[in-house]
């Protein structure tokens, strides 16, 4: 499980521009998929071989200036309560302002590694002009410039070597299924449903679950954890639905999880909160099942649940393999059948396909529709496998895998779940040099 490092400042210092540096040199490579580039507010990044998460609040602060200073201390308390490592920017440009003030006096009492960064020193003068950083209290500080990741090495390095080491948890045989959303959906009823008995208090507040607790779940023949994202100690200033807390309590979650159950209210649809949510679990590559509660509110006629379903994997494009069930929690209706469709998630993607049942199926599928040629150049593939990893991954051998482009690829994925079902499951295609 990787460690959680969040970058924290006041508005226009920088801090998606480093945000954006640190993860591009991964997500590029990792990440090839299309339509992921949506809001952005959380990668994952490695430097000298460690992995971390990476969190910019920046993109999370909305509202006007004297807004923005009440949401700013918020974020700076989740960063504290969250994460592992905390990168506190500034802007050499502006110099200290009061609101850098207000941030370090929140990080001073910390007892976290806080990087004091100042970025946009891209000069001489401007190195000398950063010395006025230290009256903020924070001791050493780093001075970068992340438009063009001058003195980022030298950061990265001190960062990965503070974070601590996590322990490698036992390896815990049975699934684990994440129940995740935004707040306020009917996470913990769904869990009480479930259970069949409140040991979480239910209340109309948003985040009153105090502590998240993995429960064991061993009804009608299936037997898994259950974790309920609800949130641990949720701090009294941390105000209603704050966007960012939902997505830092989910990341969290679902890195741990190998399905996530993702509740969403029918009344209010599937809206940014709750997208932003789903892409993190598939940018995990983790099974992922949407439920829809408190479908007993929803004016009703006999098209309603289809036309509904349409229109949430329309904003999936272009994962839309994901079971969509519709549920109650308040009347109970398909709890049970939410759960027998994450168990059967559960198995699609531990799922491994023999070799020559690939190359049986694909063989000749692939001859018969081969992938577009490229300057005048034909790509043929020669062999297919499954890689040994936890979730499906593919390999197609060939020999001009920088040839095949994206919406071949698309095609490949399109006809693997078609052929072996994938429900639910990310998939990644790869073609490698034969």
């Amino acid at each position: 499980m990787s460690n959680i490092v969040a970058i924290v400042g006041r508005p226009n210092v920088g801090k998606s521009t480093f945000f954006n540096r640190l993860i591009q040199r991964r997500e590029a490579i990792v990440d090839a998929v299309s339509g992921v580039t949506r809001d952005r507010h959380y990668g994952k990044s490695d430097w000298n071989g460690k992995e971390f998460s990476l969190i910019d609040t920046g993109g999370y602060v909305l509202g006007s200036d004297d807004v923005f200073e009440a949401e700013i201390d918020k974020q700076v308390e989740l960063a504290i309560d969250e994460a592992d490592a905390i990168i506190f920017m500034v802007d050499v440009e502006t110099g200290v302002t009061g609101m850098d003030e207000d941030v370090a006096e929140l990080l001073r009492k910390v007892n976290k590694p806080v990087f004091l960064v100042v970025n946009k020193v891209d000069n001489g003068k401007r190195a000398a002009d950063a010395v006025e950083f230290y009256s903020l209290g924070l001791g050493e500080y780093y001075t970068i410039a992340s438009i063009n990741g001058s003195g980022t090495g030298e950061l990265l390095d001190a960062l990965v070597e503070a974070l601590p080491e996590k322990e490698e948890v036992e390896e815990e045989v049975l699934p684990r299924f994440a129940v995740v959303g935004r707040p306020n959906a009917g996470k913990s009823s769904f869990i009480n449903a479930l259970i069949g008995e409140d040991r979480y208090i239910v209340t109309d507040v948003a985040g009153t679950t105090r502590d998240s607790i993995d429960t064991k779940y061993n009804r009608f023949g299936f037997e898994f954890n259950l974790v309920d994202t609800a949130g641990i100690r949720r701090k009294s200033k941390v105000k209603e639905d704050l966007e960012f807390y939902s997505v830092m309590r989910s990341v969290r979650a679902i890195e741990h999880a190998d399905v996530c159950l993702l509740v969403l209210d029918a009344t209010r649809g599937f809206d940014g909160q709750v997208q932003n949510i789903f892409w993190l679990a598939q940018r995990n590559r983790k099974g992922i099942v949407i439920l829809v509660n408190k479908w007993d509110l929803v004016e009703k006629d006999h098209k309603s649940m289809k036309e509904y379903e349409r229109v949430i994997k329309q904003q999936m494009e272009p994962f839309t393999d994901v079971p969509v069930v519709f549920i109650s929690v308040l009347t109970k209706q398909r709890i049970f059948k939410a759960i027998e469709t994450a168990v059967e998630v559960y198995h699609n993607r531990s799922k491994k396909i023999k070799t020559s049942k690939l190359n049986e199926v694909f063989l000749p599928l692939i001859e018969n529709y081969p992938p577009p040629a490229y300057k005048a150049k034909y790509v043929k593939i020669k062999y297919i496998m499954q890689l040994p990893t936890p979730q499906p991954q593919f390999a197609f051998f060939c020999n001009l895998p920088q040839y095949v482009k994206e919406p071949y690829k698309r095609f490949l994925e399109n006809k693997l779940r078609e052929k072996f079902d994938f429900k639910g499951v990310p998939i990644s295609v790869y073609m490698r040099k034969k």
